[in-house]
């Protein structure tokens, strides 16, 4: 890969500056080899659970006092995708029973569930997804996120049917998923939260929209990993931080396959609101936080 020079030292220095502390100079600085192990690591169980991974990633590192949020933003970005392709891997190694039957059985309503689902996030993504990123993405935006996403979750839990079964599932569902999943680009808001909770909002059980979500997620999951992915083939990274990027893949490969019978967990007959009271205690300690800061 073409290494783009300064622009990583750029985004780094500036964003250091804005946070009070000495600058990094460069992105190897901003993400050492421990950090991106760990965040790997940390990505797989967050993915799975509906307690929004993307949001982990950018407030454990700010809550320990980790250099990660010098590293460029766009950097960053590329590297939480690298960590999203690591989960997906594993997903479709984990899953592969599950993957082979819905491929097997594949027809118009699968079809149309899979490309309505799919459309929507994709717009919204293309779209918005600069705005989104220069506006969000602050502790204090995620927080906001993960809030307003438990809210969303526990209303839906508590309300929604259990009567409906995936087969069901036609194309004002597979609307529904695609807003959440739209929704989801939210920092905080959680992709699996989102979908789980249109899911059950729906009246389907909680066996059934977990595996509605993850049906629905893979499609995009791979989507936005090869948009990314291209962008950053095209600009390329800075010496010795490709391996840094493998590795957090690595990590993050590992801790979802290690992790899956955390789906098992989620999509048992439980309420989410365990989830939404971390979700919100999680933020409410992003906020305190900030205000001391």
């Amino acid at each position: 890969m073409r290494a783009r020079r300064g622009a990583g030292a750029r985004g780094v220095g500036s964003a250091g500056a804005a946070g009070g502390r000495s600058a990094v100079t460069t992105p190897l600085d901003a993400l050492p080899l421990r950090d991106a192990v760990l965040l790997g690591l940390l990505h797989g169980p967050a993915e799975l659970l509906p307690i929004s991974s993307s949001g982990h990633i950018t407030l454990v590192p700010w809550l320990a006092g980790w250099p990660y949020g010098e590293l460029d933003p766009e950097l960053r970005k590329a590297f939480e995708v690298a960590l999203h392709a690591g989960t997906a891997a594993a997903l479709l190694i984990a899953l592969r029973d599950e993957v082979e039957d819905a491929a097997l059985d594949l027809d118009r309503r699968r079809i149309t569930l899979i490309a309505l689902s799919f459309a929507v996030p994709a717009v919204a993504g293309l779209t918005l997804e600069r705005a989104i990123e220069q506006r969000l993405g602050t502790p204090r935006s995620i927080a906001g996120g993960l809030i307003a996403g438990s809210l969303v979750m526990a209303w839906a839990d508590r309300v929604g049917g259990t009567s409906r079964d995936r087969a069901d599932a036609g194309a004002i569902d597979a609307l529904w998923l695609g807003v959440a999943q739209a929704c989801a680009l939210v920092p905080g808001a959680s992709r699996n939260g989102m979908t789980l909770a249109a899911a059950r909002r729906r009246g389907f059980g909680r066996e059934d929209a977990n595996a509605l979500s993850r049906h629905v997620a893979l499609p995009v999951i791979v989507g936005a990993t090869l948009l990314k992915g291209t962008r950053l083939w095209h600009r390329g990274l800075p010496p010795g931080l490709a391996g840094r990027f493998v590795a957090g893949v690595l990590a993050s490969f590992a801790s979802t396959l290690g992790s899956t019978w955390l789906i098992r967990q989620v999509e048992r007959d439980r309420s989410l609101a365990p989830y939404a009271a971390y979700r919100t205690a999680l933020a409410a300690a992003v906020l305190w936080r900030g205000r001391r800061r």
